[in-house]
């Protein structure tokens, strides 16, 4: 809903390019909605605009984001990968996934930067992903912007809670994580967030299955110098959207 919804998210998104130092010539996007036993990248003619999702209002499913795809970095990205000793695979019809679309309509609602998605490994966890922007790192210096892709928190058994109310203020164990994660973030406490399963406070309650936080290690492995926290907001109490820059 963030495409439709009047939010702090999505005014932060908004504004999102004038915060880049530059324009992308091309992003490589990781989310969380696209799920396999290994890397794997996006390359198809034409980027069809996923709806992977049910139970919305009928308005959400006439958005489309032609973004073009991009062949050559998926390929370069798939190089890459299985130079450094992790086997990737190039999916030749997949397009994008609400995880990819609906932030980048906001940003750049015009669709005229290549997309190019990268699948996340639930099962391997943090240090694995972590990994996986260490060695694409290098593409950031040709003017790939590396975007992870999914949500601060994400129990969304617990939606319940907000009574519907978009503007539902944060419970404790919400807060608690959040705000331990970014502190983690900011001093670059890597072992800990490494770790987060067992280090953070409310962990598996905010992340009842790990793939809607594992895209923000990609983007730590791909810039762990310097952290900047660049947006913080909660949505119906329980999704806190915060972003961050890694340089």
């Amino acid at each position: 809903m963030l495409a439709l919804e009047d939010t702090p998210a999505r005014d932060f998104l908004e504004r999102l390019p004038d915060v880049l130092p530059e324009q992308p010539k091309v992003i490589l996007m990781v989310s969380a909605h696209w799920e396999r036993l290994r890397p794997t990248v996006s390359a198809p003619a034409w980027n069809e605009t996923i709806h992977d999702f049910s139970g919305f209002p009928p308005k959400l499913y006439q958005l489309t984001y032609p973004a073009p795809p991009s062949g050559d970095l998926a390929g370069r990205v798939a190089e890459r990968l299985t130079a450094a000793g992790l086997p990737a695979d190039i999916d030749k019809r997949r397009g994008l996934d609400h995880g990819a679309w609906t932030p980048l309509m906001v940003a750049w609602p015009h669709a005229d930067i290549p997309v190019v998605q990268l699948s996340v490994q639930t099962h391997l966890g943090p240090a694995h992903h972590y990994r996986l922007g260490q060695i694409l790192a290098p593409l950031r210096e040709e003017g790939v912007l590396i975007v992870g892709s999914g949500s601060f928190t994400h129990d969304l058994a617990s939606f319940r809670t907000s009574g519907g109310r978009i503007d539902a203020p944060e419970p404790y164990w919400v807060h608690t994580f959040a705000e331990w994660m970014a502190a983690a973030l900011l001093e670059r406490r890597l072992d800990e967030l490494l770790n987060y399963r067992v280090r953070a406070p409310e962990a598996a309650h905010n992340h009842p299955t790990e793939e809607h936080l594992l895209p923000l290690y990609v983007a730590l492995g791909a810039g762990q110098i310097g952290v900047k926290h660049l947006h913080q907001s909660t949505t119906y109490g329980i999704l806190r959207m915060d972003a961050f820059a890694f340089s």
